[in-house]
Protein backbone atom coordinates (compact mmCIF):
# COMPACT_ATOMS: atom_id res chain seq x y z
CA UNK A 1 0.00 0.00 0.00
CA UNK A 2 1.47 3.10 -0.95
CA UNK A 3 -0.02 5.70 1.43
CA UNK A 4 0.96 3.41 4.76
CA UNK A 5 4.61 5.14 6.67
CA UNK A 6 5.81 3.24 9.70
CA UNK A 7 6.76 5.41 12.98
CA UNK A 8 10.62 5.29 11.31
CA UNK A 9 9.74 7.34 8.51
CA UNK A 10 7.52 9.75 10.65
CA UNK A 11 10.64 10.45 13.44
CA UNK A 12 13.34 10.62 10.78
CA UNK A 13 11.13 13.18 8.90
CA UNK A 14 12.36 16.62 8.77
CA UNK A 15 9.14 19.11 10.07
CA UNK A 16 8.13 21.91 6.93
CA UNK A 17 7.25 24.99 7.39
CA UNK A 18 3.98 24.12 7.23
CA UNK A 19 3.69 21.61 10.41
CA UNK A 20 5.37 25.39 12.12
CA UNK A 21 2.20 27.31 10.83
CA UNK A 22 -0.36 23.95 11.75
CA UNK A 23 1.06 23.88 15.13
CA UNK A 24 0.82 28.03 15.73
CA UNK A 25 -2.44 28.16 14.28
CA UNK A 26 -3.40 25.31 16.92
CA UNK A 27 -2.08 27.03 19.53
CA UNK A 28 -3.29 30.30 18.50
CA UNK A 29 -6.86 28.68 17.76
CA UNK A 30 -7.51 25.29 19.09
CA UNK A 31 -5.56 24.92 22.40
CA UNK A 32 -7.73 26.72 24.68
CA UNK A 33 -10.66 25.36 23.80
CA UNK A 34 -9.05 21.90 23.56
CA UNK A 35 -8.07 22.55 27.57
CA UNK A 36 -11.74 23.91 28.47
CA UNK A 37 -13.20 21.03 26.99
CA UNK A 38 -11.22 18.63 29.36
CA UNK A 39 -11.69 20.74 32.02
CA UNK A 40 -15.19 20.33 31.30
CA UNK A 41 -15.11 16.61 31.07
CA UNK A 42 -13.51 16.27 34.34
CA UNK A 43 -16.19 18.10 36.36
CA UNK A 44 -19.26 16.58 34.45
CA UNK A 45 -17.46 13.46 35.60
CA UNK A 46 -16.88 14.29 38.86
CA UNK A 47 -20.49 15.08 39.40
CA UNK A 48 -21.70 11.91 37.65
CA UNK A 49 -19.54 9.87 40.72
CA UNK A 50 -20.52 12.65 43.16
CA UNK A 51 -24.54 11.59 42.16
CA UNK A 52 -23.82 7.78 42.14
CA UNK A 53 -21.15 7.44 44.97
CA UNK A 54 -22.71 10.26 47.31
CA UNK A 55 -22.97 7.74 49.86
CA UNK A 56 -19.25 7.51 50.36
CA UNK A 57 -19.03 11.20 51.55
CA UNK A 58 -22.05 10.68 53.42
CA UNK A 59 -24.59 12.49 50.66
CA UNK A 60 -27.48 9.65 49.35
CA UNK A 61 -28.75 10.93 46.45
CA UNK A 62 -29.62 8.07 44.24
CA UNK A 63 -30.65 4.88 45.57
CA UNK A 64 -28.05 2.27 46.01
CA UNK A 65 -29.22 -0.13 43.63
CA UNK A 66 -28.36 2.09 40.47
CA UNK A 67 -25.20 2.69 42.61
CA UNK A 68 -24.17 -0.64 42.15
CA UNK A 69 -24.89 -1.63 38.90
CA UNK A 70 -22.88 1.82 37.97
CA UNK A 71 -19.97 0.78 40.60
CA UNK A 72 -17.67 -1.38 37.85
CA UNK A 73 -17.41 1.59 35.76
CA UNK A 74 -16.86 4.09 38.41
CA UNK A 75 -13.92 1.91 40.68
CA UNK A 76 -11.07 3.17 38.87
CA UNK A 77 -11.97 6.87 39.47
CA UNK A 78 -13.04 6.51 43.48
CA UNK A 79 -9.94 7.15 44.58
CA UNK A 80 -9.16 10.42 42.34
CA UNK A 81 -12.54 11.66 43.11
CA UNK A 82 -12.72 11.43 46.66
CA UNK A 83 -9.06 13.12 47.34
CA UNK A 84 -10.69 16.21 44.89
CA UNK A 85 -14.15 16.25 47.04
CA UNK A 86 -12.49 16.56 50.38
CA UNK A 87 -9.47 18.48 49.59
CA UNK A 88 -9.51 22.23 50.80
CA UNK A 89 -10.83 24.97 48.55
CA UNK A 90 -9.28 28.83 48.99
CA UNK A 91 -9.41 31.38 46.44
CA UNK A 92 -6.41 30.62 44.34
CA UNK A 93 -8.48 26.97 43.31
CA UNK A 94 -10.78 29.20 41.74
CA UNK A 95 -8.59 31.64 39.19
CA UNK A 96 -7.15 27.81 38.13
Amino acid sequence: MPNETNDEEVKGKKPSWMDGFKSVMYGMAGHDMARYALKTRGSMEHLFILITMGDLLGIPILPPYYSLRLLPYVVPQISTWKRRMLREKDLTDALA
